[in-house]
Parts: structure tokens; sequence; C-alpha cells
């Protein structure tokens, strides 16, 4: 997923009120901010949320975006890593999308230009190639082009290196991992940890790899149940754009389901290639949020969509979004918090560097204050210190 919302501060009411109903999950899995250990902090979490599950997880829940990608390039085990280093209740480890030989890899994109050396690689340059990605012509090197063993040696470089010189230091330092992989390092950071590690993968253009005899929901459901985690409970949360890749995941897995959502006036590219007229603002109505519940758990909101910006980028009233997901039964995890000036509204910007870090404390309380079940960001420590903020009133 990508956006570049972010939010302004809106005025705080009822703090006695929110700190009931956030309760001791938030408090006991916000250890890494208010001082917990691991432990303590995995122990109260599974007290407050009565066994595990989705119910297990704090609220707001701080998910880190392709890892912790504020500080290190995206989808490496070395942003996983951060990103549970800094004390991310969810890591989202792995945009899926596949190889020639049918393995899954974690890449934002299919394309692979932006975010690994292969232009380095004199023996790929006759792989580049356009294609038309979801309607849109794309220029590049496409995942679906190599077999596992050629994306292995690859490695992974900063995506937006203007925004984020410093993780250039850590340019071709990993590998792109499979799904697989991550699997397996999801159960070997939960015994390190001594805590249930969270997962939050990604089915990326799944009809257009569907078209292409990749489809990817079986793939995923077939590792899934290899390593039992496709039941109800397990850590694992399924999300995509297009929701009729969700409806096929329901009828494969159990885990928790989420349909992300952009910006309203766009369409699901599963709507456009069957003609369905319906756009995310249909979608957003009380009778899409019904329809989404009768499959999902959950949905992904771009940010715009729980508090709408101005022609100016500045933040206006939140919509109504939150409140009519809940009253059907359904999470909300927006996405995606950046600490960077270009993300952040107008008036919260500090100077015009690219780079620069802009005040953005205040953005995530005004998130917070709209009742969000949690939040992508790049920068989980950042998360979690305005989680306490926002607990502790």
């Amino acid at each position: 997923m990508d956006n570049n919302d972010s939010n302004e501060r809106t005025q705080v009411n009822g703090t006695t009120g929110r700190r009931a109903l956030l309760g001791a999950a938030v408090l006991g899995a916000g250890g890494a901010v208010l001082g917990l250990s691991g432990t303590a902090r995995a122990a109260e979490a599974r007290q407050a949320g009565h066994g595990g599950g989705l119910k297990s997880l704090p609220k707001p829940t701080i998910i880190g975006h392709r890892g912790s990608s504020g500080y290190r390039p995206e989808h490496t085990f070395g942003s996983y890593d951060l990103a549970l280093d800094l004390g991310a209740d969810i890591v989202e480890a792995g945009d899926l999308v596949p190889t020639k030989d049918g393995h899954l890899v974690c890449r934002h994109e299919p394309e692979i230009g932006g975010t690994t050396n292969v232009a380095d690689h004199p023996e790929f340059a006759d792989r580049r190639t356009t294609k038309t990605l979801d309607g849109v012509p794309t220029t590049g090197w496409f995942t679906e082009d190599f077999t596992l063993a050629e994306l292995k040696t690859l490695r992974a470089i900063e995506r937006i290196p203007a925004n984020r010189p410093h993780n250039t230091l850590y340019n071709g330092r990993w590998e792109i991992p499979t799904f697989e992989e991550v699997l397996k390092w999801q159960d070997e950071q939960t015994r390190k940890r001594g805590k249930q590690v969270w997962i939050y993968p990604e089915t990326k253009h799944p009809t257009y790899f569907r078209r292409l005899g990749l489809g990817l929901e079986e793939r995923v459901a077939k590792l899934l149940r290899k390593h039992g985690k496709d039941k109800r409970n397990s850590p694992v949360i399924l999300q995509s754009f297009e929701p009729t890749s969700i409806q096929r995941l329901n009828t494969l897995v159990d885990n928790p389901l989420v349909v992300l959502l952009s910006a309203a006036n766009t369409q699901p590219y599963d709507f456009v290639a069957t003609g369905d007229p319906r756009t995310v603002a249909d979608l957003i109505t009380p009778k899409g949020l019904r329809e989404i519940a009768g499959y999902a758990q959950g949905i992904g909101p771009t940010l715009d969509l729980v508090i709408p910006k101005d022609a100016n980028g500045d933040l206006t009233k939140p919509s109504t979004l939150v409140a009519d997901a809940h009253k059907v039964g359904l999470i909300l995890h927006p996405y995606t918090m950046r600490n960077e000036n270009p993300f952040l509204p107008p008036a919260f910007r500090k100077g015009s560097a690219a780079d620069a870090y802009g005040n953005v404390f205040p953005v995530f309380q005004a998130y917070f204050e709209t009742g969000i079940d949690g939040v992508f960001t790049d920068n989980a420590d950042t998360a979690l210190l305005a989680r306490a903020d926002f607990v502790n009133g």
C-alpha cells in the first residue's frame, strides 16, 4: 500500500472514557514505551485478549509498514527485525508477488527496478520491459520474469532515497525474502522474544497475476496450511486492495481478512476488470460496509477516508467511516503514517527539506481520537510514543 496522507490535531475530549475503552491491552502491549519487558507485555496482552486472535491485539494497534521502512529498505529481514525491536504490534511482512517458478516473494510491487539492484546486473539487462499493470504502462524488471534462484542474487535498495537518504547506507545488505521464509522467521522471532509475533501480508495485483496463471490466493493458503497458520486465531492477517481476492481467501482459509481501500473516487482493479461500476465511495457506504462484513473482519482505508483534507492539504472534519464500520463489526487499520515533511499536512511540517521530520505527534493524536483500531506506520517507535501520549491523556 502507499499513501501520503497525515492529519492534524483535533480537540481531545472524553479522556477518562477513552482510557476505560482501551483498557489493559494497550498498556500491556505498549510496554516498549511504558517500560514493561517483552514477556510481561505478552502476558498482559493475552489476559486482555482472553485467549488470542484479533482481540489479543492492543488498540490502537501499531503496524510496522513493510517492517520499519522509515529506517531500513522495506521488505527485508533487516526492516522486519527492527520493527519488532522498536515495539511494533504487527509487522507487515509481505507484499506478496510471484516468481516465474511460482514462489511467493516480498516486494512492494512486481516491478523491482526501484527496490533492488537489478539494474546493476548486466546478465538481466534484457529482462527490462514494459508491461501494463492494472491498466498502467510500467517499465522495468518484473518478478514473474525471474526464477527464485535468480531473484536471490539481487539485493534490496531504498525505494524513496530523496526522503530517506540515510536508508541508502543499507543498500545491498539484504536479499529478497520469500513468504515461506517469513513464516519461519515469525516462529523464530516468537520463540526468541517470548511473545507472539503477528504478520500482515498483502496479495498484490491478484487479477493481473491470475491472468498470467500465477494465482496468489491458492499459493498463500497452501503455505499457511503447511505452517499451521490458516486458522481464525492464527497471528496472520491477510489484506488486499481487491475485494474478490479477499472473498477468494475467505473460501480457502479462516484467517482474519481486511479489504484495503484507496481514494473514494477510485475503483479496485478487479472491479475494473469485470465491469463492476462501483467505486471505493460505494464500498464505504453503510450498505457497502455491510457487504464487506459478510466476508472480512476489517478495512484498511487510506487516511483521507478517515479525516478528509481540503484543497490545501489541511485536515477537515472526520468522516463517519469509523463509526459506520464499527457499527457492522469491522475494525479499521488506516495507512500510512510517516514522519517526513512531504507526508504531513502543511501545518505540521518543519522547514521544507524532503527528508526532514515534521511535527507528527499531533497528527497521530488526530487519528487516534477518531476511534481507529490501529494504524500502519513507517516509524513504529514514533507511533508507540504517540499511543502512550494518547492513552495517558
